[in-house]
């Protein structure tokens, strides 16, 4: 059975895969005046957001290795970091076995209430499924950042 979010969010997976494999890893780590991360950065954080957001929440058959909570949640930093971070073939098999585990969520999954609801600063979640799209809404965002540092990186007046 098809559910159109999990479509929704095996699409936006498949589109995060595609344009990572076409960025050459030495723009990984280029961090642009302004910008607050970098593409490493925020392909590691779509990762692990995507399993802090449905954990517990929605069935994801998915561990991330420990050092990507420590890398990648939102507040950390690469000027933080002191252990070295995935490589760009490490993210994207990260990103595949994701999208693996996503292919077995089950539509019935996302009709689940949350109780608690989930809440994150003034956001709150009160089914799996609100906070299924709401993952992959901000996946889309991060990869609509991925693109302008991209573009900022390769940018030469």
């Amino acid at each position: 059975m098809s559910h159109p979010s999990i479509h929704t969010a095996l699409t936006v997976r498949q589109l995060v895969i595609g344009s990572v494999q076409a960025i050459p890893e030495e723009l990984f780590d280029t961090q642009p005046g302004g910008s607050n991360n970098t593409i490493r950065w925020n392909i590691g954080h779509q990762v692990t957001m995507l399993n802090w957001f449905l954990a517990s929440n929605v069935p994801l058959a998915y561990k991330l290795p420990d050092a990507y909570n420590t890398l990648f949640m939102s507040g950390s930093k690469p000027a933080d970091w002191t252990a070295a971070p995935p490589t760009k073939e490490e993210l994207l098999e990260q990103l595949s076995a994701q999208y693996d585990s996503l292919m077995k969520v089950s539509p019935e999954s996302l009709g689940k209430s949350l109780n608690p609801p989930f809440v994150m600063g003034p956001l709150e979640f009160r089914t799996a499924a609100e906070l299924f799209n709401f993952a992959f809404i901000h996946e889309a965002v991060h990869l609509g950042v991925i693109s302008s540092l991209v573009k900022q990186i390769s940018y030469t007046p």
